[in-house]
């Protein structure tokens, strides 16, 4: 159980990183390094009181911070687990995600993509960026789910199993649309709530602003396919544990709505939008254990008809 202890800890610590990135970018401070990576204006550690700088020199400490973790995640892993678990397995795709954010994060400082650029190419990074995160914390959660005894991760058969792979490919929409959105909310603030309406169907809206009015749509139909799945789901696997996923996941989908709401009325400003992302991250973690869960009911109930078939057939006539 050490294992699986570290394993929700990494999560949890990962999850912390990816909140502080994100108030890095909604406060404009992905520029106080300069374009300068791994170094921070040159300088292993900056001299530089500037509170951007600050704020991004952190977030690149804690950064690497996260990649050590994982790492040792993966060791741990092999260590404690036999060759072909699937904590192994879970452990080193965590590693090649975490990875592939550091690569995302180092192109954005180098190709200068951050603070004020309105470039189409900084949209594309921060849209595969956020589906990134999520295949990120995917892979950590499967890591901590096997450390803990949990069966190897499939999705349920049937009706609820593709709700929820319909759910996880909403979150992707999501993921991305919500990270688009985020940065036109950032580079173009408006005032007020008819300002922001005006600026996404103006003729000459930048394209940030136009897939803000999008957001909404991904999210609000995804939150639907969700309830459905949750309730499917709970219908046909009726265990305690399925039961329990099922209530956090119906909570989180109510709480994002709620949180998605007050951001479009009150101009989604920064502490919203890191509770907005703080949900969506839980809203990911809670749906992937739902359908691991599910999976993990489903196997049971098959395999008690078997056992008990097995058992008659070796008892004496």
């Amino acid at each position: 159980m050490r294992l699986a202890r570290f394993a929700w800890g990494v999560l949890a610590y990962n999850v912390a990183v990816i909140l502080w990135g994100a108030f890095v970018r909604a406060t404009g401070s992905g520029a106080g390094c300069g374009r300068h990576w791994p170094t921070c204006n040159g300088e292993i550690v900056p001299r530089a009181r500037a509170l951007e700088t600050v704020i991004e020199f952190t977030h690149r400490w804690t950064s690497g911070l996260a990649l050590l973790l994982v790492l040792a995640l993966v060791v741990f892993a092999f260590v404690e687990r036999p060759r072909g678990d699937a904590t192994r397995r879970s452990a080193v795709w965590s590693l090649v995600f975490v990875l592939l954010e550091a690569g995302v994060g180092a192109g954005l400082v180098l190709f200068e993509w951050v603070a004020g650029d309105k470039s189409l190419a900084r949209g594309w990074v921060m849209g595969a960026h956020l589906v990134n995160t999520l295949f990120l914390l995917g892979a950590l959660v499967l890591t901590a789910w096997h450390a803990g005894g949990g069966a190897r991760f499939a999705f349920p058969s049937g009706r609820g199993g593709r709700l929820l792979w319909l759910s996880m490919f909403g979150m992707f929409l999501s993921g991305a649309s919500g990270g688009v959105a985020a940065l036109g909310d950032t580079l173009f603030p408006a005032r007020s709530l008819a300002e922001g309406i005006a600026q996404d169907f103006s003729t000459t809206a930048h394209v940030f602003l136009r897939v803000r009015t999008l957001h909404p749509v991904f999210t609000v139909t995804t939150a639907l396919v969700m309830i459905v799945a949750a309730i499917t789901t709970r219908l046909t696997a009726q265990t305690p544990s399925v039961r329990r996923a099922t209530s956090v996941l119906f909570a989180l989908v109510m709480a994002q709505i709620a949180a998605g709401t007050l951001n479009i009325l009150f101009l989604a400003p920064v502490a919203l939008q890191m509770i907005h992302l703080a949900l969506a991250d839980g809203l990911w973690i809670a749906l992937i254990l739902v359908a691991a869960t599910a999976h993990a009911a489903a196997s049971t109930t098959e395999e008690a008809p078997a056992v008990a078939n097995f058992s008659q057939s070796r008892s004496p006539a």
